[in-house]
This record gives structure tokens, sequence and C-alpha cells, in this order.
């Protein structure tokens, strides 16, 4: 292969590559002196000319004309005999320029060649990749599933470009085959093995921000800040949110007219429940707000030790703590406060309901005892222990067990 066919072929590189003009010149002149240097010995006499679009390239060795007997080095001298067989008109003193063509230096020099400088743009790909993800990290990715592995998924991005979602990345209802499309966010950017590793998730908590960032125009603009973010991936998310324009209410532009904005995220998430509350700096208020939809009676704040006790109608227990603890263990997280819910007691209608009890007592149990008309402690209770055990499956010593927890509780 002859030099004009190397840079043709590098310039159809670059194209695909996408590589620009200025950095493929630089890395071209730098492999072509680098061969320069191992024949002659040194580059500085040398001048290499490249015109990429045209694929055109010209090597040119300048030396000095000196007499016969002066040579002292050849790779920067020429013999005044040997230079007025070039052009008769030469004189001693002046420059002479003869230009290197690399067919002359063998075709094992030349594969040489190719693959230094195949090595290099690959290198200089890779670096672009990183770059650019990196630059792009907490950002929205749209990519192609390509491969399905036990731990991970492979994905494309437009450009071919591999990009890697963790199984611990995937929120736990995602199911992705070859060939679906995946939204999630670039995670992080690191180099391994001289390869870019581009780490992306639908967990991270940006990935949230980012779909409030596409649904919502009044976040993409500014008008309303997201204050912090916490999620269950799957389960349930807390949104606060901030608005600085009296104008502009922050919770209801995010939900959207009957829910239109928050649906596209949620179905999104896989159907995660997302809760969206006005952020304040008044604390008290902004706990009553994360223990949503609960209503709160009341809140003792110890601001030394960042706890909080809660304390709630009896029917609003289950509410604040919500599904698998989900909802005080994600009010706790955005509020930086650790909560504990007490049910307050003294009040006129003083009843708990049976599903107050699932922590204690097994469902099963609880709808036995719903089955035969009782939904409430004090149901229970009223009852004659032997009509317990008559009425329902249960063993009397199970039922001595019920009525224990429930007495206790109401005492």
């Amino acid at each position: 292969m002859n030099a004009t066919n190397l840079i043709e072929s590098f310039s159809e590189f670059k194209e695909f590559k996408n590589i620009d003009r200025e950095t493929m010149m630089n890395v071209l002149e730098d492999v072509f002196r680098g061969v320069m240097i191992k024949q002659f010995g040194t580059d500085e006499n040398i001048d290499v000319i490249i015109n990429i679009d045209k694929g055109d390239l010209e090597i040119w060795r300048n030396r000095e004309i000196v007499a016969d007997a002066d040579i002292e080095d050849p790779n920067l001298q020429i013999a005044y005999s040997g230079a007025i067989k070039i052009e008769p008109d030469f004189e001693i003193g002046e420059e002479v320029s003869e230009q290197v063509f690399l067919e002359d230096f063998g075709r094992r020099q030349v594969l040489s060649l190719r693959q230094t400088l195949t090595s290099r743009i690959l290198d200089l790909e890779k670096k672009e990749v990183f770059d650019r993800y990196e630059d792009r990290i907490g950002e929205i990715i749209n990519g192609e599933v390509y491969q399905v592995w036990r731990n991970e998924i492979l994905i494309l991005d437009g450009e071919e470009n591999e990009l890697i979602l963790p199984k611990s990345e995937a929120i736990p209802s995602d199911f992705f085959k070859k060939g679906d499309t995946v939204r999630a966010v670039v995670k992080s950017v690191e180099m391994r093995n001289h390869n870019p590793l581009i780490v992306l998730s639908r967990t991270a908590p940006e990935f949230l921000a980012r779909l409030f960032d596409q649904e919502v125009p009044e976040v993409f603009d500014g008008l309303i800040t997201i204050k912090k973010i916490v999620r269950v991936p799957g389960e349930r998310a807390k949104v606060a949110v901030e608005s600085y324009d009296e104008r502009i209410d922050p919770v209801g532009a995010c939900v959207g007219m009957k829910g239109a904005r928050i649906h596209g995220i949620v179905r999104e998430l896989r159907n995660e429940n997302i809760d969206v509350i006005n952020y304040t700096d008044n604390i008290q208020l902004f706990i009553t707000r994360a223990l949503n939809p609960a209503k709160v009676s009341s809140i003792q704040l110890d601001e030394d030790t960042s706890k909080a006790d809660v304390y709630l109608h009896p029917d609003q227990v289950s509410l604040a703590i919500g599904k698998g603890g989900f909802n005080i263990r994600l009010a706790s997280m955005l509020t930086g406060y650790e909560i504990d819910v007490y049910r307050n007691i003294g009040e006129a209608d003083d009843d708990v309901e049976l599903t107050e009890f699932t922590d204690e007592i097994e469902g099963w149990i609880i709808d036995e005892l719903k089955s035969i008309g009782c939904d409430t402690a004090k149901d229970v209770i009223k009852l004659d222990k032997a009509d317990l055990v008559k009425r329902t499956d249960l063993e009397e010593e199970t039922v001595n067990e019920i009525l224990s927890i429930l007495k206790a509780e109401l005492e």
C-alpha cells in the first residue's frame, strides 16, 4: 500500500469515527515522523505535508550542502558532489530538499506504520467516547438492548457505542429483551483496560429528576426546583419541589391536569408510586408533608439527635408507615430525621383497626377475625373467648395470644 492509499483509507476512517480533522492530521504527522526518526535518526529536518481531504501525503528531507570532505552527519548534510546530481546549479551552503517515498522503506515497515496508525486512531476513538460521556454524566440516554446477561445488560447507543446497565442499577421489575429501547441516566464513566466503561442507571435519583425535566416544562426552565429525591426503586419515591414564583403551584405543575404529567413518569418507572411534596424550611411542616397521605396530630422534635416523635390518630398509623414501611422510611430519608410514629391515646375514639397489627398477628388470622365481623381490636375483645374459638378455625391458644396483644395495645 502506498502513502496516498494509506491516507485515503484513514480519511474514511476519520469520517466514520467522528474524529476532527486537526486531530487526525496531528496523529498522522506524528506517526510519519516516528518512521522518519527510525529511518534517519532524527526528524528535525523533515517536513510532513498532509492533505486528508485529497488523500495527499508528501514527506521532504532537507539537508545542507557541504564540501565532500566536511560531512559530519549525513542525515543533516549532503556532499556537494551528490547535490549537483540533483540540481547542477547548487552551491555549498544551500539547502537541498528531497522527497521521501514510503514505498522505498519496504513492505514490512509500511505494514508496521499502518498498524501503528490503526492503534492510535482506535485510542483516539476511545478517548473521544470517554470525554463525550464524561460530560453527559447525569443525562438520560436512549439505547437499544443488544445483549442480556445474568448480571448486566449491554446497550448500544445511536453510534454503536457500548453502554452497560448492571442489574443492580435496573428497577427490580424491569424486563428487557434484545431490540428493546431503554432509557437510563449516565451514572459513571471510567477507563478500564484502556476501554471506556459507561455505566447506566434506572434506580438513581438523578434518573427521576431528568424524567421530571422532560415531562414538566417548569422544571426544565428552572421555574420549579427539585430540592431532593429519595426512592425505593419500583416501589415508591418522594420528590420535594419548590418554586420561587408564588403564581406557580409546584406540586400541581409536576402532577399535571388529572395526573397527565406524572403518569408518564410512573409508567417509565414500572408503576413506582411518586409523592410530590412542597418543600419548606419548617421541619415540622416538612415532616408532616413527607408522611402524606397520613394526617399528623402532633410532632415532638429533638434537633440534637435529629429524631422526631410523630403522634397520629390510630387509623392514620398504617398510612404513615405505608406498605412495607416504605412511606415512613422515605419520609425519614427526605427530611433527614429519624421518625417514630405513635398512636394518640386518651382520644374519644381509641379503637384500633386490626390491620394495624400485621407486624404481630399473621394476615390469615386477621382475615379470619374479619370474616366474623371483627374489624377492630374492641370488636374482638368484646366477644367471649369460647365464642371466638367456636366461630373461627383458631385454636384456643392462638385466641389467648391474640387477646393478649389487643388488650396490651388498648391499655
